[in-house]
Parts: C-alpha cells; structure tokens; sequence
C-alpha cells in the first residue's frame, strides 16, 4: 500500500550522472526530480562532473544540485574506477552534510553507492531506497569481468546484498529484474517493479521512410548487448538492395562491429554518432523497425532501456535476445515486434524478408507499439511509478492523472 498523503520532506538523490548529461540514468533521474519536486519535496542532488555522454539544452530541475568534484569519467578501466571512487568519497561527504534527510534513493553508478547510501540512511535516520539500473556484481560476472567464484566476486556479493536486504524498498527495471534479485536473496516484499519510459511529446511517430526496410540501432553498443546475430545477417543480407541497416551511436562494440563491416565490404551497414535528445525522435524514424539486442547470460542483470524510445517513435521492437527477458515479454503482450534467439541467424534473415516483403506488418505493429507507450510508458506514468513506490503518494491516483483520466 501507497500513503495518499506526502510522507517525505527532503528526498537526496545520488547517482554519479544527473542533468544536462544525457546518459540514461541521468534523464531518468531528473524526470523523477522534476516530479519530486512538483509534489512539494526538498531535493537534493548529489552527482559527479558532466562527461558521460552531450550535453542538451533542457533547463535544470528546479532542485540543489552538489556535484562532487570526482575524477571525470573515463572509459577505460582504470580511468573509470578512479572515476567511480573519487566519487563515492565525495558523495559520503556531501550526504554527510546535507541537513536532515528524510528517504534516500541511489541508483547503480558506480556499482557501490547502494552501499554508500545504506550507511548514510543508518546515521542519518533515512528511508533508503534502490534504483536498480543494474544489478551488482552479476553484470561483470556474466559479462566476464570477474570469475564467478572467487573471494573477490564473494565478497562483493555480500556487501552488494546487504543493502539490499535492509531497504526500505528496491526498485527493478522489469519482472525478470524482479526475479534475480529475489534469487540474490531480496525480500520479495521490497521488490517493486517499475520498467522505464520515454518522453511521448519529444518523441513523436512520424511516417514510415521510403526506401528499403531500414533496420535502426540507436544508442551505447556495449559488451552487454548481441552483436553476433546481426552480424550474420548483415553477412546474408549483404548483396540485397531490399536492406539497409544503420547504427547510431557509440559503444564498445560499437568499433568492432564497424571494423567488421569495413574489412567485408558491407556497403548497406551506415554508422552515425549519437545524436542530440531534441533530435532523437527525428532519428527513430528514420528506421522501420527498431532493433534491441541483449545477451542471453545477462538476463535480469539488466532490462535495455532502447525499447521504449523506439514505442514513442511508433516503430516496432526488434528484439535479439533471450525470450525471457523484459523486451521480450512487452513484445508478447503488446504484439508490438518481434523476438529472435540470440544466434538464429536463419530465424532473423527470415523474418526482415517477410518485413520487407509485407511492410504493412511492420506498420500495424508500430501502431500497436505507439499505443501500448502512450498506455503504460510515458514518461508521466514511469515518474509516477518511483514516486509511489518511495511512498509520496497514491500511484493508481497519479496513473489516473498521468493518463488523463
């Protein structure tokens, strides 16, 4: 049960990216910020130095903003941990000093600040909240960064798990989020499931391109995210002029992928850079469907936030990854794209030739897509989720509101 009335005073929010950064969690927070202090919180910041990701021109949360004066962040590994602990020391020392907290809400950047926040909820007498955008550390071990079992990868299970377990409540991206947290040994009672949005008035359907079907990725391409499978029907697709893939963005693999294609000649693979947010609409559309990809063994670990850009724009998912994972199952409820195993290039290479040879699938899809974002994921209803959760209000009231009820 959600109080109807407002139960905290001075909320502090913590994560390393906060507005004008562009990085995901960054406009996730400040959307949930706005709303915070729209209901009537005191809101307090605290972030590191802008650098993950552009800039945009969006005008600042009308709430304090503390950026800790950490190392700027670096995508290296050694830069990126200096990075992440020059923050956390920072970050201790300004939630030290902020005046009387009453809840406390940290996401996942950098991976230790759930631990940060649980010590400074115990000395400040806070309710502290857990915004899982990943969950820590089986991310790195599914992605092979640490061994599975070794003292190191043990020890940060359990410090991980702690705060975990002493929230007042944790909040996960989607139910297969939900599920491994429990299996970590969360409460299932402080479990809250709240997938994330987009913004429907920046990002607005617009007509179908003409031209060939266009298979569009935007956003980070990182180790996290399947890249084989496209790959491979990149490979297939290669000599057919029905076809045209294009990546916008950047990442990791990002470089791979497009070294790849340079060395095999792949003339109908195009690669962007990112693109600014106040263009991201225009730039969803200009793809027929949009594609999401994420490897099998990180499931639950995290949800691809890319789905819900890509419903705004009226576009449908196409969706590379494990069938239990959160796109997977919007898709199956919503009918608004389609699933492909990770390695089934044949399924995949099938599938864009029955789009290309029947676009009014890809259509009516988008449709449904549109319609399912405007219901369930617009960003008044993803705020409106966190808001209740941390107990502000009642959330079936906000959802009405949101909605236009």
């Amino acid at each position: 049960m959600f109080s109807s009335r407002l139960t905290a005073v001075h909320i502090l929010l913590l994560n390393q990216f906060f507005w004008p950064d562009e990085a995901a969690t960054s406009q996730l927070l400040a959307d949930v910020a706005r709303e915070l202090a729209a209901q009537g919180c005191s809101v307090t910041v605290v972030c590191g130095k802008s650098g993950y990701a552009n800039s945009n021109g969006t005008d600042a949360p009308p709430v304090t903003i503390l950026r800790a004066p950490n190392l700027a962040f670096m995508r290296t590994t050694g830069g990126r941990l200096l990075s992440y602990f020059t923050f956390l020391a920072a970050a201790a020392w300004h939630g030290l000093r902020t005046r009387k907290l009453d809840a406390i809400l940290t996401l996942t950047t950098p991976p230790g600040l759930p631990v940060l926040g649980a010590l400074l909820a115990k000395l400040r007498g806070a309710r502290h909240y857990i915004w899982e955008m990943d969950v820590y550390p089986d991310v790195v071990i599914a992605l092979g960064v640490l061994p599975s079992n070794s003292p190191l990868t043990r020890a940060l299970r359990y410090a991980l798990d702690v705060p975990r377990r002493h929230a007042a409540g944790v909040i996960a991206l989607g139910d297969c989020m939900a599920e491994r947290l429990a299996a970590r040994g969360t409460p299932a009672a402080k479990i809250h499931v709240a997938e994330n949005w987009a913004d429907g008035e920046k990002i607005r359907p617009a007509a179908f391109p003409s031209g060939p079907l266009t298979v569009l990725y935007s956003g980070n391409l990182g180790l996290a995210h399947e890249v084989n499978t496209i790959r491979g029907a990149m490979l297939r697709l290669r000599d057919d002029d029905r076809f045209r893939f294009v990546f916008a963005g950047g990442g990791c693999s990002r470089n791979d992928l497009e070294e790849f294609c340079r060395e095999r000649g792949l003339g109908r693979v195009t690669f962007k850079p990112y693109c600014d947010l106040a263009e991201l609409g225009q730039s969803l559309s200009e793809g027929h469907v949009g594609l999401v990809t994420q490897k099998p063994e990180t499931l639950g670990c995290l949800v691809p936030s890319k789905v819900y850009g890509i419903m705004a724009a009226g576009r449908p998912v196409l969706f590379v990854g494990p069938k239990a994972g959160t796109p997977a199952r919007i898709i199956e409820r919503f009918r608004c794209g389609w699933q492909v195993e990770p390695g089934d290039v044949e399924g995949l290479v099938a599938l864009l030739d029955s789009l290309a040879a029947h676009p009014e699938l890809a259509h009516e899809a988008g449709r449904r897509a549109r319609r399912a974002f405007v219901e369930h994921y617009d960003r008044p209803m993803g705020v409106a989720r966190i808001s209740g959760i941390l107990g502000l209000r009642e959330e079936k009231h906000v959802l009405a509101r949101a909605a236009g009820a």
